[in-house]
């Protein structure tokens, strides 16, 4: 749930990033302050049991992120041996620290990019933020809400700068079908990568749900796993809660890795996923205003 201060009158607590790190959870996400304003926060806890009681740090008092900042990714890029936060500012940034667990000592955040790549420009924006690593390169993924899935790469020696011009991976002309909100990751023990997007259309019933694929390479080609809100990834058709459900909305969230550093390792028997949903009764007519909160899917 968002926790407000005299400072911070939070509506939403959305499109959370995960690790595991000195025995216990770090979380960033976004914030959703009346009038639309966004920022992040950061909380932490040792078991889920406590996460609906952490405390919240307002990322606005970190030098460098009072400003628009949303969407964040967390992890450790060991050839440096420094922790990365991305994000959106508008366009992707990241921050540096020692470590996860101190949300004040991140560094001011700088661009990966000189400049809007020309393919940026031209098809409509870019959000949601990804970076995965294999043994050369690092890549970025992102989305554009227009049914384009992008990446760009560099060298693992010079991330995060050197990234190329953008290519797009993955189109559809129904934008909902390949919207936001895209995961990649390694699956431990075997060649595989898996790839999740959020998705939105008719065989949800319009609700949110994440489509899947996976791949030999993160230059793909990337084959179709769950393809349709009749049978998600996640989504209101596989889902069940403990007590009265309360999302029919699987949105923007994160898996819970295996490790916490940059080849986003998952582990294939255990798949746990954090998420953003909202109340069945919540008014969406304003997106800015839409009450998201977290909550935790564990694969039975």
């Amino acid at each position: 749930m968002p926790v407000s201060d005299a400072a911070h009158d939070l509506i939403a607590v959305k499109d959370p990033t995960v690790v595991r790190y000195n025995d216990r959870w770090h979380v960033y996400a976004t914030s959703v302050a009346r009038g639309g304003i966004y920022g992040m926060v950061y909380l932490s806890f040792a078991d889920w049991s406590e996460a609906s009681k952490a405390s919240f740090y307002y990322m606005d008092k970190t030098p460098g992120f009072n400003t628009y900042v949303a969407a964040p990714q967390l992890f450790y890029f060991t050839p440096q041996k420094k922790w990365y936060l991305v994000f959106q500012s508008g366009p992707p940034m990241f921050s540096t620290a020692d470590a996860p667990g101190d949300p004040a000592k991140w560094a001011p955040p700088a661009p990966f990019f000189a400049k809007t790549p020309a393919i940026v420009e031209q098809n409509g924006g870019w959000l949601d933020f990804w970076v995965i690593c294999d043994l050369q390169s690092c890549h970025l993924f992102f989305s554009n809400d227009k049914g384009r899935w992008y990446k760009s790469k560099t060298p693992i020696a010079k991330f995060p700068y050197g990234f190329s011009d953008p290519v797009v991976v993955m189109e559809d002309s129904e934008a909902g079908r390949l919207f936001e909100a895209c995961n990649v990751y390694k699956i431990n023990e075997t060649n595989k990568y898996l790839a999740l997007i959020e998705a939105f259309d008719g065989t949800s019933n319009w609700r949110r749900y994440f489509r899947s694929w996976t791949s030999d390479s993160l230059e793909g080609p990337w084959t179709p796993l769950h393809d349709s809100g009749a049978s998600p990834f996640a989504g209101e058709r596989n889902v069940t809660f403990d007590g009265t459900a309360w999302s029919q909305d699987i949105s923007h969230g994160e898996m819970i890795r295996a490790g916490h550093d940059e080849t986003m390792a998952i582990d294939g028997a255990r798949l746990q996923f954090l998420y953003q949903g909202f109340t069945a009764s919540a008014d969406t007519r304003n997106y800015n205003s839409i009450p998201w909160q977290l909550g935790l899917l564990t694969l039975r």
